[in-house]
């Protein structure tokens, strides 16, 4: 049975697999043949409105895809090279009558909805907005599993993320080779770590949730794998463990004063410096577990770290980072 298709259809939002799989099933209804695909970046507004007029060499209906009608991320994220005025009324003006046998597909990242593209696609067809809240990656992956039938838990999720990043076609496939190898078993954070190769920046979280957690064993044990699993000299990890170590003692430690001061988490990210509403949830549980004076002792314990690391003692660094971490994880040197 043959599906009603509209002459226009403006995909955006910055859930990329989202925008990929919504995409995929447009094509479905075309045969290849009849797909012809371009980048707003080598195609004027005019040159796409000729594509869509020109009709189809094999019959019926063809579908013309343009990727990137509001640009392209750079190296920092910004969008560049987006479609200029003359384009989008190029675009407009051939949406007012739109040819019978052409399907137009728009790829965007973040078309705002008031936008005279979007409303115009929104008039005569249909936008499909597919957005990540931001800070709400954990939920994210969480629903991803949940949609493949998989049950994880929240540090499973929160682990996947800092394994992996932030790229979301990285964490979708992560999410599938996981859900695979589960067979439909609940997933937790020691199958995350055992599964996902890290791709983010250096993977300490193990070792500062064991902290945070104040479990001795288990920030021994992380500490030991992030060790082993670096491709980086032990010499040049262990400072950098030590470096976020110190970050995210800092970070508890102004999490537990915001919450005396009644903030809560979800308002307290951008005062704490972290990217997820996750991270600054869990900043706040663990401050719970430490009084203001063991915070400040783990703080005055880490930067002796540091000058250890730095030439201030003999002692191999390796053991230098065990030390620091049963001091400040079972409160060996807490305060009164």
């Amino acid at each position: 049975m043959s599906v009603e298709l509209g002459p226009v259809y403006l995909i955006t939002g910055s859930d990329r697999p989202k925008v990929a799989t919504a995409l995929e099933r447009l094509r479905r209804h075309f045969v290849p043949e009849s797909i012809e695909r371009v980048a707003a970046q080598e195609s004027t507004g005019d040159d796409v409105v000729a594509l869509c007029n020109a009709g189809s060499l094999f019959g019926g209906r063809r579908l013309v895809i343009v990727d990137d009608v509001d640009g392209r991320p750079n190296a920092e994220g910004q969008l560049r090279a987006a479609w200029k005025a003359a384009d989008v009324d190029a675009v407009v003006a051939y949406l007012a009558s739109p040819a019978p046998d052409a399907v137009l597909a728009l790829v965007a990242r973040g078309l705002r909805r008031d936008a005279p593209l979007a409303k115009a696609c929104a008039k005569v067809g249909d936008v499909l907005a597919y957005d990540v809240p931001k800070g709400r990656l954990a939920p994210w992956v969480r629903e991803r599993f949940k949609a493949q039938g998989v049950t994880a838990d929240p540090d499973a999720c929160a682990a996947l993320v800092q394994l992996v990043g932030d790229d979301l076609h990285a964490l979708a496939a992560e999410i599938d080779k996981i859900t695979t190898w589960s067979a439909g078993e609940p997933v937790g954070t020691l199958e995350v770590e055992r599964l996902v190769a890290a791709s983010a920046d250096t993977p300490v979280y193990a070792i500062t949730d064991a902290w945070g957690r104040r479990d001795v064993g288990r920030a021994l044990e992380a500490a030991e794998a992030a060790l082993e699993r670096s491709p980086r000299p032990v010499a040049a990890m262990v400072p950098m463990i030590a470096a976020q170590l110190a970050r995210q003692v800092g970070v508890v430690r102004r999490a537990r004063h915001l919450e005396e001061h009644g903030v809560r988490p979800k308002d307290a990210m951008k005062q704490l410096g972290v990217r997820y509403e996750f991270q600054a949830q869990r900043a706040f549980e663990f401050g719970r577990n430490f009084s203001d004076a063991e915070l400040d002792a783990a703080l005055v314990r880490v930067a002796e770290l540091d000058h250890a690391l730095k030439g201030g003692s003999r002692i191999q660094p390796e053991l230098e980072l065990q030390r620091a971490l049963v001091d400040i994880t079972a409160g060996a040197r807490r305060g009164t």
